[in-house]
C-alpha cells in the first residue's frame, strides 16, 4: 500500500512551503493520509476525524512517552475537526515508519469514526514499546534464537506440506497467540536451545500449554549449535528463503508484518548475519493428558501469569515423530 516509490512522488520539491499528501483508502470514510513537508521533506502520517473522535483520545495523549525519532500530536483545523499527526523525525528509523504508517493506518481504516483517533494512538504505542523492547542493538542473543527457530520450523516443516501462503498464515506467534503455530488440526509450540545438555524448557505462561480448542498440541525443542561464522545459516538467510517462496501480495505483507511484531526491524538487518545457526536435534512432544504442566484451569483464584520449568526427563512417553506431526499438519494422519 505505502511504498518508496509513493514518498519519492510525495518529496518532489515544491516552490512553496507546505506539504504534499496522498489519501489512502479513497472508499474508506475515514480521512487518512501520508504527508510530505516542504521543504524538509518530513514524512508523516495524517488522521482526521471529529470532536468525539479528538475527546476519546486524548487521555491518551496526556501521558505518552516521547520515542526517539517519531513524533505524535493533535490538533484543531477547525471548529468540529482534529488532526493527529504522526512525524518522522530521524533519518535511521526511515525504513522503518513505512510499516509503522501502514499499519497504524489499517487500524485507523478499521475503527469506527468516534474510535478511529484512539484507535491510531493505541497503534502507536505498540510501536514504541515495539521500538523500545528491540532497542538500537536489535534482538538480544535468546530472541535472535527463537525467532531463528520459528522461522526454521516455518520453511522445514510447514512449507513443504501446505500451500506456502497457508503456512505463513499459520504462524501467529508474534501476535500474541498462545502458540507460535495455529491450524484448525494442531498448534504447535516452538522452543529454541543453543546450551549444553539442556535438561529443562521454560514455559512462558498457564497458556502456553493448553490443548483446549486445539485440536492437538505439539511442543517441539529445536537444538541449535551458534556461533559466529563457519557453515551455519542467518537469520536473514531464512528471512530471505521464505520472501523468496511466497507467491502472493498478500502473503509477503502478512510475513513482513509477523517479522516487524517479532522485533525483525528493517533497518536492523546488518545486525543479524551472525551468529550462524547449525541444527543439532529436533524433539516433538504431544501435550495431552499426563503431559506435566500448568493450565489456567488448574490455578487457583488469584493465581496467574504462571511461568515455570518442565523436565525434558519427564516426556519421554510423550514423545511424537516428524512423520506424524507432518501428518496432523497436512490433516492426513487419520
Amino acid at each position: 500500500m505505502i511504498d518508496e516509490k509513493l514518498w519519492k512522488e510525495l518529496e518532489t520539491p515544491q516552490t512553496d512551503r507546505g506539504r504534499s499528501t496522498r489519501r489512502l483508502f479513497p472508499e474508506c470514510p475515514h480521512n487518512i493520509h501520508i504527508g510530505v513537508t516542504h521543504p524538509a521533506r518530513q514524512r508523516m502520517l495524517l488522521v482526521r476525524a471529529g470532536a468525539r473522535a479528538a475527546d476519546r483520545a486524548r487521555h491518551l495523549l496526556v501521558d505518552l512517552s516521547e520515542t526517539r525519532g517519531l513524533s505524535l500530536s493533535c490538533s484543531s483545523v477547525s471548529t468540529h475537526e482534529f488532526e493527529l499527526q504522526i512525524f518522522l523525525t530521524a533519518g535511521d528509523l526511515r525504513e522503518v515508519f513505512t510499516p509503522l504508517a501502514e499499519d497504524i493506518a489499517v487500524a485507523a481504516k478499521e475503527a469506527a469514526p468516534e474510535t478511529v483517533l484512539e484507535r491510531a494512538v493505541h497503534r502507536f504505542t505498540r510501536w514504541q514499546e515495539l521500538l523500545r523492547r528491540v532497542g538500537e542493538t536489535g534482538l538480544g542473543r535468546e530472541a535472535r534464537l527463537g525467532l531463528y527457530a520459528e522461522l526454521h520450523y516455518l520453511r522445514r516443516h510447514l512449507m513443504p506440506a501446505l500451500p506456502v501462503d497457508t503456512a505463513v498464515s499459520a504462524w501467529t506467534g508474534p501476535e500474541g497467540s498462545n502458540q507460535d503455530f495455529q491450524l484448525p488440526s494442531v498448534a504447535i509450540e516452538v522452543k529454541a536451545t543453543s546450551g549444553k545438555n539442556a535438561t529443562t524448557m521454560r514455559i512462558a505462561n498457564e497458556r502456553q500449554l493448553d490443548d483446549r480448542g486445539a485440536g492437538r498440541l505439539v511442543l517441539v525443542r529445536l537444538a541449535f549449535d551458534a556461533r559466529r561464522g563457519g557453515t551455519g545459516e542467518s537469520l536473514n538467510t531464512v528471512v530471505d528463503d521464505i520472501r523468496a517462496a511466497l507467491s502472493t501480495s498478500a502473503a509477503t505483507a502478512r510475513f513482513e508484518q509477523r517479522l516487524t511484531w517479532a522485533g525483525y526491524l528493517p533497518h536492523q538487518r546488518n545486525l543479524y548475519d551472525e551468529p550462524r545457526y547449525t541444527l543439532r536435534q529436533t524433539d516433538l512432544w504431544n501435550v495431552g493428558e499426563g503431559f506435566p504442566r500448568i493450565v489456567e484451569t488448574s490455578l487457583p483464584v488469584g493465581v496467574g501469569n504462571c511461568s515455570y520449568e518442565i523436565s525434558i526427563a519427564g516426556l519421554e512417553k510423550h514423545r511424537t515423530t516428524t512423520f506424524e506431526v507432518t501428518g496432523v499438519i497436512r490433516g492426513t494422519d487419520g
